[in-house]
């Protein structure tokens, strides 16, 4: 037999609770970023190598990415656009959908992602172009 006083399943959660996780993945994040603000990605030795320019010598998409977040955690984005262009698209077109989905979540809405497939396919195609681009002799400037 139910309380007459226990909360129903549906019940709607309090706004403490609804922002518990956007709260965390903010902390997580705002923890690694000081991490690498703090131990400098530029100096060798404190970060593996990434293992396909190890390897193969060609650059990936994501190299240069921990150096530009170093670069952004210290107010640069110039050497942070420089180090990798497409990392800081990302940190800025994550901070946008975290802070949607603290508005969301504040207002008792689920956050919902269905980007359009032409957008999903956009972005594959332009990290490949970059990839393929920083790997020939004249892409050279896109190096990190």
């Amino acid at each position: 037999m139910q309380s007459v006083n226990a909360p129903s399943p549906s019940a709607p959660r309090g706004r403490a609770a609804r922002l518990a996780a956007p709260t965390g993945v903010l902390a997580a994040v705002a923890a690694a970023f000081a991490y690498v603000g703090a131990v400098d990605p530029n100096e060798p030795g404190h970060y593996p190598v990434c293992p396909l320019l190890h390897l193969t010598g060609l650059y990936c998409p994501g190299c240069g990415g921990l150096r530009s977040a170093h670069a952004v955690v210290h107010g640069d984005l110039l050497a942070a656009l420089e180090a990798n262009a497409p990392a800081v698209l990302g940190y800025a077109g994550l901070a946008v959908l975290w802070t949607v989905w603290v508005v969301r979540a504040a207002r008792g809405r689920p956050l919902r992602i269905d980007p359009p497939p032409v957008l999903l396919w956009g972005s594959g195609a332009l990290l490949l172009v970059f990839t393929v681009v920083r790997n020939l002799p004249f892409g050279g400037w896109l190096h990190p």
